[in-house]
C-alpha cells in the first residue's frame, strides 16, 4: 500500500463467488480492516485477498496468497492464478501457488478460453478427518456430516436433515454457523445445505471466516464442493464424479476414495483498479 493509502487490486467472478486480490503490499495485520473497506466499496465481493508474486529465481510457486481471514479457498486460488497466467499467452499452463491454510503448493491449471476468460482446476488439500458430530442448536438436535480440511471445516446438511430448516431462516442459519464454528473451534466453517448428490446435485453454501468477521450466502464454495465430494466418496469408498449446482453457477467435483480431489469451474476478470482505499 502507498503512503496515501493507494492500492491495487483486480475483482474476478469464478462462478458468482465474486472476488477481489490486492497486489499491493499489505501488512498481515491490516488485511482484515482493508478487506472491510473494499467490500464496502464494492457491495458485490464475498471474499479478498493479498497476492504477493514469489521472487525470480525461487522455488517452483509462482505467488502466495493469503485470504483476509487467513482461510483456504480454492476459487481464490483460481483467480491467483488466472493472474500469474502471462498477459497475451494462449493455451494452458499448469501453476502452484502458496495459499493460507494449506500447507503445501497448491497446484492449479489452466485453459485461457478468451483474454479474460479461463477454464480451471484446482487440486485441492486433502481432508484432515471425515466424520461426524451431534450438535444441539434451538430446538434442532442431531448428527451432522464433519469435514474438517487445512484452514476451513465444512458441515454438510443434507435436505433429510433436521437442521435443513435453517436454510428457509437465514437469520437463524447465520446464528448456527457462528455457534457451531465455536463449538468445533475451526478456523472457519462452512455449512452446506445440500439436496442430492452424485452425479448431480445443488447445495446452498453459508460461510463464516471469524478472521475477518464475515458471514456471506455465498455463489459458489470451492472448498465445500470439494468436502462434499470428499465426504461421499469416502462414505462409498468408491471415486466419483459430482457437478453440484449453486446459486452463481455449476462446480464440478472428481473425488477419490483415498481423499486425491480435483475441482473444476471458471475464472472471468471482471476488472483491475487503483484507487485510494481508507481502512
Amino acid at each position: 500500500m502507498e503512503r496515501n493509502g493507494t492500492v491495487t487490486y483486480s475483482i474476478l467472478d469464478p462462478t458468482g463467488n465474486i472476488t477481489a486480490l490486492v497486489d499491493s503490499g499489505v501488512e498481515p495485520g491490516r488485511q482484515p480492516a482493508l478487506a472491510a473497506a473494499l467490500m464496502r466499496r464494492h457491495p458485490e465481493l464475498e471474499q479478498v485477498g493479498f497476492l504477493r508474486p514469489s521472487p525470480p529465481g525461487g522455488e517452483r510457486v509462482a505467488a502466495e496468497l493469503r485470504m483476509a481471514g487467513g482461510e483456504f479457498c480454492g476459487n481464490a486460488s483460481m483467480c491467483a492464478a488466472a493472474l500469474c497466467f502471462p498477459e497475451g499467452e494462449q493455451g494452458q499452463r499448469t501453476l502452484f501457488l502458496r495459499v493460507s491454510g494449506a500447507e503445501e503448493p497448491v497446484e492449479v491449471r489452466l485453459i485461457r478460453k478468451s483474454p479474460d476468460r479461463f477454464d480451471a482446476a484446482v487440486c485441492m488439500p486433502p481432508a484432515l478427518d471425515v466424520g461426524e458430530r451431534r450438535f444441539g442448536f434451538e430446538g434442532l438436535s442431531g448428527a451432522l456430516p464433519l469435514v474438517r480440511m487445512q484452514g476451513i471445516s465444512h458441515l454438510i446438511v443434507k435436505s433429510d436433515s433436521v437442521f435443513f430448516s435453517l436454510r428457509e431462516d437465514r437469520t437463524a442459519a447465520e446464528r448456527a454457523v457462528r455457534a457451531f464454528c465455536g463449538m468445533l473451534g475451526a478456523e472457519c466453517l462452512g455449512l452446506l445445505f445440500l439436496e442430492g448428490g452424485a452425479p448431480a446435485g445443488r447445495m446452498t453454501p453459508l460461510v463464516f471466516v471469524p478472521g475477518s468477521g464475515t458471514v456471506f450466502w455465498e455463489n459458489a464454495c470451492a472448498s465445500g464442493s470439494a468436502a462434499v465430494g470428499m465426504y461421499l466418496a469416502s462414505r462409498d469408498g468408491a471415486p466419483l464424479s459430482l457437478t453440484l449446482e449453486q446459486p452463481g453457477g455449476s462446480l464440478r467435483v472428481d473425488a477419490e476414495a483415498n481423499g486425491k480431489t480435483w475441482l473444476y469451474g471458471s475464472v472471468r476478470l471482471v476488472g483491475r483498479y487503483r484507487d485510494i482505499v481508507t481502512d
